[in-house]
């Protein structure tokens, strides 16, 4: 009976432990490339005044590591209401599917998912904005 039990607890580690390699393998591969220019919309779900911000994403991939510019414009930017629409420069990673940055000289920092030649997540800035983005060809 011991061995039985013996048995079974190692079969439980060895499985167990075989999907934790799993998981962090998964989290480290990269799947996508985000290389190009990207052009969408970022607004603030279930806003009263429907504020929307259209955004240029400049970025260039070399493996995991990404670097490239954020560019808000629209009626209403972000910048706590600064009228510019200068790019901010931004630095980032891709892990699987999932593309995560942060404006270098300023408070953006987002996180989109990346399917084909297009990108969807938020981006947060003083409040949290939604974004849809897709690849220009």
């Amino acid at each position: 009976m011991r061995i039985i039990a013996a048995l079974l607890l190692a079969t439980s580690l060895a499985v167990g432990s075989g999907c934790a390699r799993t998981d962090w393998i998964d989290r480290t591969l990269v799947t996508v490339d985000v290389t190009g220019a990207w052009t969408g919309k970022a607004y603030i779900p279930h806003a009263v005044t429907g504020l929307i911000v259209d955004v240029r994403l400049e970025l260039e991939q070399q493996g995991p590591k990404v670097k490239g510019s954020i560019r808000p414009s629209g009626s209403i930017p972000w910048r706590s209401l600064d009228r510019s629409s200068t790019a901010g420069p931004i630095e980032g990673s891709v892990a699987g599917d999932v593309f995560e940055f942060r404006e270098t000289n300023g408070p953006i920092r987002g996180q989109l998912t990346v399917s084909g030649d297009e990108m969807t997540g938020e981006i947060v800035e003083n409040v949290t904005y939604r974004i849809e983005v897709r690849r220009i060809k």
